[in-house]
């Protein structure tokens, strides 16, 4: 189950509180509405903090708990922002055989976070992911749509320093 990490406090625009509630608005008395609702707030807002969650919750008449469950069942939903430069670490089969769980014990031991976490300065974000379709690569990471193959933890610092 997805865990809210995110170290970053919640912030939104005046827009972004218009926009979520018009979306609301919209959609209450549909049938299946969680679903689109989440889809949009998550397009406002780029994930589903838990302050968007209570709002829809309310709006809807739900309870939170209902809410928190689609979003963390579902994979495209993101409980935690996302860093300028999110890091993602195949933990496939292929990748972790070749040392995939090394490579992001030693990305958490950097950035100092946890993985599904975002870094205090929004630079990074750390996740894991499954496989990617390179796995003649293994392991692989890739940094935004930067990939990175055959990589040992002693070659981290130097790639993340070009970011």
């Amino acid at each position: 189950m997805k865990k809210p990490m995110t170290a970053v406090p919640f912030t939104e625009t005046a827009e972004q509180k218009a926009k979520l509630e018009a979306i609301i608005a919209a959609h209450k008395g549909e049938a299946g509405a969680l679903m689109p609702i989440l889809q949009e707030a998550q397009d406002v807002y780029g994930y589903l903090p838990i302050e968007v969650q209570r709002r829809v919750a309310f709006g809807l008449e739900i309870p939170v708990s209902e809410v928190y469950g689609v979003a963390t069942f579902y994979s495209q939903f993101l409980l935690n922002p996302k860093g300028q430069n999110p890091i993602n670490v195949c933990l496939g089969t292929a990748c972790y055989v070749k040392g995939s769980g090394q490579i992001m014990e030693k990305l958490e031991e950097i950035l100092k976070i946890p993985c599904g976490s975002i870094t205090s300065d929004l630079k990074f974000s750390l996740d894991a992911t499954r496989c990617v379709g390179a796995c003649g690569l293994a392991p692989v990471m890739m940094i935004g749509e930067d990939v990175y193959g055959r990589l040992e933890p002693s070659q981290l610092e130097g790639i993340l320093a070009k970011y």
